[in-house]
């Protein structure tokens, strides 16, 4: 079994996600008390997300790289980035390590496409809707993408940050959500793809108008698969 190597901690909620998921999926594949093999270094996500918010993406991708370097060094053969905002990054951080990283764009493009998903909505970060480290992924492989206007964007980014990264989850938020994809599926997208991963706090298959794909799920699952395939 290879070793999986996780940067974690932006935030540490979504990361449980990650650390569970990969488990549940190891010991459904292998059977009796199987698990992964994981390596996980968590950042401070304050240190981190100071950076974000002046858009100092070179002091974010030094304090990802460093994370990197250190689960190379201890003994991870691949790496994910347990979110998908500081993908913006994911480069920079691919260049400080020789083992590759996993990127949640390709695996989440690779799930939409084979499900024969044509037009999908986005929702995230105001980074991951408005920027496109995300988006071309999806592009490149013929999908078509709508996002939320400028007002929502900001609402969905307030809310990430001042109550999902926090472990807090209202109602009124939920409905916020909610009441944004169906805007987004009266234009014509067939799913939703929650590109942000605490977005599935508040939304999943049971409550949306659309079809979920949650990037939470999608990116650790391909993580197992990758993990049980021989050296």
């Amino acid at each position: 079994m290879k070793t999986i190597g996780i940067i974690g901690g932006t935030s540490w909620e979504s990361t449980v996600t990650y650390y569970q998921i990969i488990n549940e999926k190891i010991k459904e594949a292998l059977g009796g008390l199987s698990s992964g093999k994981i390596l996980l270094y968590s950042v401070n996500f304050a240190e981190v997300e100071k950076h974000m918010a002046k858009e100092e993406w070179n002091e974010v991708a030094e304090i990802l790289g460093d994370a990197a370097v250190r689960l190379e060094k201890g003994g991870a053969d691949f790496i994910l980035l347990a979110t998908n905002t500081l993908h913006i990054v994911s480069d920079e951080i691919q260049k400080r390590v020789s083992i590759p990283m996993v990127h949640i764009g390709d695996v989440t493009a690779k799930v939409l496409k084979s499900a024969g998903i044509k037009k999908a909505a986005l929702l995230g970060t105001r980074f991951t809707m408005q920027k496109d480290f995300m988006r071309k992924k999806f592009t490149s492989n013929s999908l078509n993408v709508i996002i939320p206007d400028d007002e929502e964007m900001k609402k969905i980014d307030e809310i990430i940050f001042k109550e999902l990264c926090l472990g807090i989850v209202k109602e009124e938020s939920r409905k916020y959500y909610l009441d944004v994809i169906s805007h987004l599926k009266e234009q014509g997208a067939e799913c939703v793809v929650l590109g942000c991963t605490e977005i599935g706090m508040l939304i999943n298959k049971d409550n949306s108008p659309l079809p979920v794909f949650d990037t939470a799920i999608i990116h650790p699952e391909e993580a197992a698969k990758l993990a049980l395939i021989e050296k």
